[in-house]
């Protein structure tokens, strides 16, 4: 691709490293960004930067937050009982869209992948289980896709807590397997949700 601005070539190299944008979309996107005003450029440039800088991760549950305790782990509504555990924080905003879960989260950061070079110490696995330590947790959901290294992870986790008196639970399959959470419909994860079965049960069907 050749270009006749060095400056654009660079914005373009530097674009297209998103995830899901090559350089022929960051081309388009850039040269868009050219036509509008200047401002609303300094305005997107000002947000990503500021986003970038002061943006926090929940000290409770990992989900980013503009505060050190996020809104979910704060709000005295929400049942701090029963804690749903998800691989990122695109799974936390797709359930919460479900509007199906009064629960809190916790969110791991990834998957136990062998392959991939990331075990269980990478994971905020310890974490949760000093959760379960030290309050008084009654349920955990797994609501991690339905993959190999999903389940791998599920397992993991339930392994850690099987002696602790507390109900394991995973959601229902109404995900496919190998899906992606973030992927699923609105009705059908929020039906997933609410129908969760027994983390024993998942184990004797596979």
């Amino acid at each position: 691709m050749d270009f006749s601005s060095k400056l654009l070539e660079r914005a373009v190299n530097e674009m297209a490293q998103l995830p899901g944008i090559g350089k022929r979309t960051a081309l388009r996107l850039l040269l868009h960004l050219l036509k509008q005003p200047l401002e609303q450029t300094d305005f997107l440039a000002k947000s990503l930067l500021q986003m970038r800088e002061e943006i926090k991760f929940c000290k409770s549950c990992h989900n980013i937050s503009d505060v050190e305790v996020c809104e979910i782990c704060s709000n005295q509504n929400r049942n701090h009982n029963i804690i749903c555990v998800v691989e990122d924080i695109r799974d936390v905003m797709a359930i919460e869209n479900t509007g199906q879960f009064r629960g809190i989260y916790h969110v791991l950061g990834g998957k136990i992948s062998p392959i991939d070079g990331v075990g269980p110490s990478q994971l905020n696995i310890a974490t949760l289980v000093d959760k379960v330590k030290m309050s008084e947790v009654e349920e955990i959901i797994f609501a991690l896709s339905s993959t190999m290294e999903g389940d791998t992870t599920n397992f993991y986790i339930y392994k850690q807590l099987k002696d602790f008196d507390i109900k394991t639970s995973t959601i229902a399959r109404g995900i496919s397997v190998g899906d992606e959470l973030e992927y699923a419909d609105e009705v059908t994860l929020g039906r997933s949700i609410v129908n969760r079965i027994p983390f024993e049960n998942s184990l004797k069907s596979n």
